[in-house]
């Protein structure tokens, strides 16, 4: 007859996972936390609202990074990332877009 070893999953005494963590809400930030980011399209209605006209997302671009709003992270193309971001949210929120096509390839601040 042979002996068979058996395995416990758990040791004893030992807590579940998480047990004893305590919550977001009780944890203290890190005195060195860095700010949000401000996203593209943060940064284009933000543009887009001080201009008061429809502008092309090259000129958006060129307006935050100008302003330092935001500035591309070593994309190639930043203009057609924030281009089709625009679309995108136009298409997800319809009337409640922060933006609004004018004409091809300008858009405005709809408010």
């Amino acid at each position: 007859m042979s002996k068979k070893s058996t395995k416990k999953s758990a040791a004893k005494g030992s807590k579940p996972v998480g047990a004893g963590s305590k919550s977001k809400a009780d944890r203290k930030p890190a005195a060195d936390a860095k700010p949000k980011r401000v996203s593209a399209l943060d940064a284009a209605a933000t543009v887009l609202k001080a201009k008061g006209e429809a502008m092309r997302a090259n000129e958006m671009i060129a307006a935050m990074t100008e302003q330092g709003l935001w500035s591309s992270p070593s994309g190639k193309t930043p203009q057609a990332t924030l281009y089709a971001a625009i679309i995108r949210e136009i298409a997800a929120k319809g009337k409640d877009a922060r933006f609004r096509k004018t004409e091809r390839g300008k858009f405005e601040y709809a408010g």
